[in-house]
This record gives structure tokens, C-alpha cells and sequence, in this order.
């Protein structure tokens, strides 16, 4: 069975809160989306360690790093920067045509 890629109407940059797993309720910004594999990488959140060898030239120290890994697109909720709450996204077109992402909560449009 091949997954479809989705987004789930998160991009990159967005605020969103941890819904499930280990860093339940922490909120952060998205770094990354990778809609083939449904996930996000949200800062301060899901950390976990990697052992690096050290590179001299291109200037890396060596030991072990922790860094922000991916968690699935289903465990995170964007939060509506207008009522600061985690919202569904709903879709709503405007007069002009364009397409924009609404919070279903309050109604505002997520768009910076």
C-alpha cells in the first residue's frame, strides 16, 4: 500500500503543540516538513543524541549531539497565533481568488 504525501496544512515555520508521545503538550516551531514520510521536526522537541565523529575540515567537534528528531504530522496541532489555542486548519478562499488556511476555532486566517 503506498502512502499519498501530505502536509496535513502544516508548513514550515508554524507554531505547534505536541498532542501525543513523550513531549506531550510542549510547543514549538516547525524547522522541517517531509510530507512523504507525514512527518515534522518541531524545535525543542522530540530530542534525541547522535554520535559524531569529528571532522577537522569542516570544522565539527566529535562526541555526541543532541538534536531535534522528527515526530509523525498526526501527533501536532497548529496553535492559532489570534486565540492561542490548537486548532483544526480549515481552508477558506477569498474574494480574490486565493486560498488561505483558517483556524476552525476562531475563524482568523493563519496567514502571516
Amino acid at each position: 500500500m503506498e502512502m499519498k504525501a501530505t502536509n496535513a496544512g502544516i508548513r514550515k515555520g508554524d507554531q505547534v503543540r505536541v498532542m501525543t508521545g513523550r513531549d506531550k503538550g510542549k510547543t514549538g516551531r516547525v524547522l522541517a516538513v517531509n510530507p512523504n514520510k507525514r512527518t515534522v521536526t518541531v524545535e525543542h522537541a522530540s530530542i534525541i543524541k547522535r554520535h559524531t565523529r569529528a571532522n577537522p575540515s569542516k570544522n565539527v567537534k566529535g562526541g555526541i549531539v543532541e538534536k531535534e528528531g522528527s515526530i509523525r504530522i498526526s501527533n501536532v496541532m497548529l496553535v492559532c497565533a489570534s486565540c492561542s489555542k490548537h486548532t483544526r486548519v480549515g481552508h477558506k478562499f477569498m474574494p480574490d481568488g486565493t486560498k488561505v488556511r483558517i483556524c476552525r476555532r476562531c475563524g482568523t486566517t493563519l496567514e502571516k
